[in-house]
Parts: structure tokens; C-alpha cells; sequence
């Protein structure tokens, strides 16, 4: 098999409070480019930095948890991981590092109000 799965991934997230998510996401930079049905009360938004798009929601789809959860981490790798991080000081707490991985990444993270976990690295 040879298929091609296209060149985006958008994950589609549940969000605690959309309205925490929009202000903690533009902080970092995201721009608000999709609400439906509108800014006053959200309930799906598209929050987009560069070619990464992240989107939320505030109800669960049909058979999903109930509350945000999320087994992993979602890695971002950025031009200048040390420009970014100069930009997010201050702006937001660090989960981990800056720090070289066993794995050989050298990356920090940070927490979304919602509990997912966004790495941002770059290869050692």
C-alpha cells in the first residue's frame, strides 16, 4: 500500500472552558480563525500558528469522554525552538525542560488549561 494521508493533521479536542482556551492560545500566538456559531458562545473553535491548527469543542461527540484527557504528548517541531522559547517565557510555566532527551530530542513543554501536553522540540 502506497496511499498518501495528506500533508495536515487537525486534532479536534475537548475543551474544558473554550474561553479559557482562546485567551491561553493567543497568549502563545494562535490566532482565532473559526468559531461556530459565533464569539459570544463557542462551541467549536479553530486556533491556527503557522501550519499547525488545533481545533476544540465543548461537547463531547457521540461514544467520547466526557471530560479532556489525552494518553500522550503532541510534539511540534518549530524553525527555532530557541526563539520560541525565549517567546514563551514569561507567557506561560514550562511542564519540563528545556532539556536533552534520552531519545535524542532536546525540548520543553508546556500544560494547556485543558491538561494536553505540547512538546516543542528539535533533534540534539
Amino acid at each position: 500500500m502506497n496511499s498518501d494521508l495528506g500533508t495536515r493533521l487537525v486534532p479536534s479536542l475537548l475543551a474544558a472552558d473554550l474561553r479559557t482556551t482562546i485567551d491561553f492560545y493567543l497568549r502563545l500566538g494562535f490566532s482565532l480563525d473559526g468559531v461556530h456559531p459565533n464569539e459570544a458562545q463557542p462551541t467549536w473553535i479553530a486556533l491556527t500558528r503557522g501550519s499547525i491548527t488545533l481545533t476544540f469543542h465543548s461537547e463531547p461527540p457521540l461514544g467520547t469522554p466526557t471530560a479532556p484527557v489525552c494518553s500522550g504528548t503532541f510534539y511540534f517541531y518549530p524553525k527555532d525552538l530557541d526563539a520560541l522559547l525565549e517567546e514563551f517565557k514569561g507567557q506561560v510555566a514550562f511542564a519540563w525542560g528545556p532539556e536533552v532527551m534520552p531519545y535524542g530530542l532536546r525540548e520543553f513543554a508546556i500544560e494547556d488549561p485543558n491538561g494536553y501536553h505540547l512538546a516543542f522540540v528539535t533533534p540534539a
